[in-house]
């Protein structure tokens, strides 16, 4: 009895310490976990902000792969400039085949927006000494590049593989990209390094060796290593970057929009109010239905919600609307697992099978139907959060998120829980909502 009420208690300060958590933070020593308020971005639909969309200017003959390739170019172009122009709460999406939309929160002005970002990227490499003001040093534009992608494969004669970037060079860039090597290897200083550059930030500094002192890196392509410690999303990451240099297209400003806050602010504060009132009415329906369980699923309930406020906090998800609504559906998903659950027990107790035997039946024979809808709920989650644009990726994640966490709530959490509901002697039938003579064991 002492370890079930034991259990009860380390519960409840669980969900006191991730509540806590959540409207606070917590500072770990080696970590800090931020509060809600400092690790989620409220999206441009709940503060208001600036959108910006931008259309593909395609020439005629370009193939969908060529567009397909240019477009995520083009996506991290942006985001690399706005993440330098300190709109690091920004985001970029994918609309439709050939438009980009970019929402800046809290920007009032989108014309000025607009501005600042441009629509044409600016790639260049240079050596580390290169000053145009004094004539120093060498520099190459990047529409000397034809194509750079990321591979991983074996970079030397060893075979050891890793992580790297190809590029492919034009007939005139072959040259440039010869001769900026042959001087970057050759410098007096040491640092044989070509950097590259996006709009005057140098993003990468590649080294080249010392054995292209006689005549560069003089062939039709060229790799740059990244260590072996790289990943492929920094390497695909370095490969946009690069591509941006010599996109297939122009990038139009075709509309600008700025959002009130007024309606953001109202929309957050009625979406909030009808999720906590939504929260409690099915907390009362559990308890008022189920009796015992019912206050066991209210607890997980709360054990839940706390939870998914902390990893969304340390996630820095970016929460719009129906980012909410997928939270708030997730809630309601747990709530009809623990349904099933319940139900089960009751028809194991009505079998007259003991307490402690009806709650191990219930979870078992309930499990597969719940493991399969909540395995459907998460790849739909999935496809929307690849192939859905904007808003629908906010509403994707969450969806995402509170599934998996309610699974681990549902699978672990209550289950503990409900089994230590015989370690208190709580096996009265009609403590789980059953009107029989049986009172378990």
């Amino acid at each position: 009895m002492k370890k079930s009420i034991f259990t009860y208690v380390i519960v409840v300060a669980l969900i006191a310490l991730l509540a806590f958590t959540a409207v606070f933070g917590l500072d770990l020593g080696f970590t800090e976990i931020p509060s809600l308020e400092d690790g989620v971005t409220l999206g441009l639909d709940l503060v208001g902000g600036s959108e910006i969309t931008y259309q593909a200017a395609v020439p005629a003959g370009t193939s969908s792969s060529d567009l397909s390739e240019g477009m995520g170019s083009a996506i991290t172009m942006l985001r690399q400039r706005l993440d330098s122009l300190g709109y690091t709460e920004a985001t970029v999406t994918k609309q439709g085949d050939d438009q980009i939309v970019v929402d800046i929160p809290a920007e009032t002005n989108p014309e000025e927006a607009a501005s600042k970002i441009g629509a044409t990227a600016v790639v260049e490499f240079r050596t580390s000494d290169y000053d145009e003001a004094a004539g120093t040093g060498m520099s190459m534009g990047g529409t000397a590049i034809d194509s750079a992608r990321a591979e991983y494969s074996a970079i030397d004669q060893t075979g050891a593989q890793a992580w790297h970037v190809v590029l492919e060079l034009t007939s005139e860039g072959q040259k440039q990209f010869a001769e900026i090597t042959k001087y970057a290897a050759n410098m007096a200083s040491g640092e044989n390094v070509v950097g590259i550059y996006l709009d005057d930030v140098e993003i990468s500094s590649p080294q080249v060796s010392s054995e292209y002192a006689s005549n560069g890196i003089n062939s039709d392509s060229a790799i740059i290593t990244l260590g072996s410690g790289t990943d492929s999303e920094y390497a695909t990451y370095l490969a946009d970057i690069i591509s941006a240099g010599q996109l297939p297209f122009t990038l139009e400003n075709v509309k600008m929009e700025s959002v009130g806050a007024s309606l953001g602010e109202r929309s957050l504060s009625s979406s909030l109010m009808a999720g906590a009132i939504g929260v409690l009415l099915v907390m009362l329906f559990m308890i008022v239905f189920y009796r015992l369980p019912g206050l066991i699923a209210s607890v997980s309930l709360a054990l839940y919600t706390a939870l998914f406020a902390v990893v969304i906090s340390v996630a820095h998800l970016n929460l719009s609307l129906p980012g909410i609504a997928g939270i708030i559906l997730t809630i309601g998903m747990a709530v009809d697992a623990n349904v099933v659950i319940f139900e089960r027990i009751r028809e194991e107790i009505r079998k007259g099978k003991t307490i402690r035997a009806s709650i191990d039946a219930g979870y078992k024979n309930a499990m597969s139907a719940i493991v399969d809808s909540n395995v459907t709920t998460l790849i739909a989650a999935i496809v929307l959060w690849k192939l859905g644009t904007g808003t629908t990726v906010g509403f994707a994640m969450t969806l995402f998120t509170g599934v998996v966490l309610s699974m681990i709530i549902m699978l672990f959490a209550s289950r503990i829980l409900m089994k230590s509901l015989v370690g208190v002697k709580a096996v009265n039938p009609a403590l789980y909502g059953v009107k029989t003579q049986k009172e378990g064991e």
